[in-house]
C-alpha cells in the first residue's frame, strides 16, 4: 500500500502548497496562498490505511500519547522533498492529519522580504528577541534564517529547542544543537534549564507557551545569552502584553520589569496576498526596545500606549508599523490597495496613507 503521506507531498510541492490535510475517508486537501484546495482527482485515503500510515509514523511513547491525549505531534523527513511537521489527531473517532511543509534548506534571510532593519537582529550580541504572529505566518522561517546569518557570520554555540524540529542547520562558522522536544528533552522549560551547562552563545526557543518556560527564557537572556522565541500575537506591541498576561496578576510587575530590562526588539509578521493573485507577501512590524518603549512597558496604566508610539514614529526611529510596510508594498507593486486596506491595523488610516499616494 503506497505511503499516502509522502504521495500527497509530492503533488503538493510540485504545486507550491503550505499544508497537508489528511482525513480518514475522505480526500486529502491542500492548502496553497491560504486557500484550501480539495484534490478532486486523487483516491479516498482509507481509515485502514490511515490506521496504517500513523502506526508507521509514531514512535511508541507518541502512541501512547495518542490514546491518552487523542493528538500529537511529530514530523518526518524525506531527503528527496524535505520535511513535514506533523499534527496527528481524532476526528469523528477516526484519524486524520495537519500536514505542514517545511522548507529542507534553511531559507537566506535576503529572500524573505523582511526590512533591513530586521537583518541587523542577528547582530544584537545578548538579550530577548520575540518573533510574533498567527499560526502559518512564517515565523519560524523567519527566525531559521536569522539563526543561519549568526551562523553564516559568527563563531558562536547556537542551541534550537523545538516542538519538533523544523530546518536542520549544518555547522558554518557557527556549532548549531538541535534539541527536540519529546526525543531530546522531556519539556522547554527543562531544555532552557539545561541549555545553561551547555554553553550556547545563542538559543531559539519555538514557543514561548507557558509561564515557567517564560520565566527561563528571561533568566536565559539576563545571563548574557541572545534569545530567540516565538509568540502568538497579532501586532509587536501586543506580544508584551501577551507575555505579561500570561501571569497571575501579582506576578506581572516583576515581568514587565525582566523584559524592560532584557527585550531587545519585537518583530511581527503576516503573509498577505500578492498582486495578481499569484503566491504571498511578507509584510513585517517591528519595534527595537528604546527607552520611552521600555518606560511605557514598566507602567500598567501606560503599556497600552506603545501602539500608538509606534504609529507614530518613523523607521529612522528603529520602528515600523505594519500600515508603513504595506504602503511601502503598495509603492512597490507588490501588492494592491484592497489587500492593504484588508491586512492593515487601521483601515482608516490605510486610505489616509492610500489617498496620499494618489495626490
Amino acid at each position: 500500500m503506497q505511503n499516502p503521506i509522502r504521495q500527497t507531498f509530492e503533488l503538493a510541492k510540485k504545486l507550491n502548497a503550505s499544508d497537508i490535510h489528511l482525513h480518514s475517508d475522505q480526500k486529502p486537501v491542500l492548502r496553497i496562498d491560504g486557500r484550501l484546495f480539495p484534490l478532486t482527482t486523487e483516491r479516498v485515503i482509507s481509515s485502514e490505511q490511515m490506521i496504517e500510515t500513523v502506526d508507521n509514523l509514531l514512535r511508541d511513547d507518541q502512541k501512547q500519547d495518542l490514546a491518552r491525549r487523542h493528538q500529537v505531534d511529530t514530523a518526518v523527513e524525506y531527503e528527496d522533498l524535505g520535511v513535514l511537521r506533523i499534527n496527528v489527531f481524532k476526528e469523528r473517532g477516526k484519524l486524520a492529519m495537519a500536514n505542514r511543509i517545511i522548507g529542507s534548506e534553511v531559507p537566506d534571510i535576503s529572500d524573505l522580504g523582511l526590512p533591513p532593519m530586521v537583518h541587523k537582529l542577528a547582530d544584537i550580541p545578548r538579550g530577548l528577541i520575540l518573533v510574533s504572529g498567527a499560526t502559518s505566518n512564517g515565523k519560524s522561517t523567519t527566525l531559521a534564517a536569522i539563526i543561519d546569518e549568526i551562523n553564516k557570520k559568527y563563531q558562536k554555540h547556537i542551541l534550537t529547542i523545538e516542538d519538533p524540529i523544523e530546518f536542520m542547520f549544518s555547522n558554518h562558522k557557527s556549532m548549531v544543537s538541535q534539541r527536540d522536544i519529546g526525543i531530546d528533552a522531556i519539556s522547554f522549560s527543562s531544555a532552557i534549564v539545561g541549555a545553561m551547562r551547555q554553553d550556547p552563545d545563542v538559543i531559539l526557543i519555538s514557543d514561548l507557551r507557558d509561564p515557567e518556560t517564560i520565566e527561563n527564557a528571561l533568566v536565559a537572556a539576563e545571563t548574557g545569552h541572545l534569545v530567540f522565541a516565538t509568540t502568538h500575537a497579532p501586532t509587536a506591541p501586543d506580544t508584551i502584553t501577551r507575555i505579561v498576561a500570561t501571569f497571575p496578576s501579582e506576578k506581572q510587575h516583576t515581568v514587565r520589569v525582566k523584559m524592560s530590562q532584557n527585550l531587545k526588539a519585537c518583530v511581527a509578521q503576516r503573509l498577505v496576498p500578492a498582486k495578481g493573485g499569484s503566491g504571498r507577501v511578507l509584510a513585517c512590524e517591528y519595534m527595537i526596545i528604546s527607552a520611552r518603549i521600555r518606560e511605557l512597558m514598566l507602567d500598567a496604566a501606560k503599556i497600552h500606549e506603545i501602539g500608538n508610539l509606534l504609529q507614530g514614529e518613523q523607521v529612522t526611529k528603529g520602528v515600523l508599523s505594519f500600515d508603513s510596510h504595506l504602503t511601502q508594498l503598495v509603492q512597490e507593486g507588490r501588492i494592491d490597495k484592497e489587500t492593504a486596506l484588508d491586512f492593515a491595523t487601521s483601515r482608516t488610516d490605510m486610505k489616509l496613507r492610500l489617498s496620499g499616494m494618489m495626490a
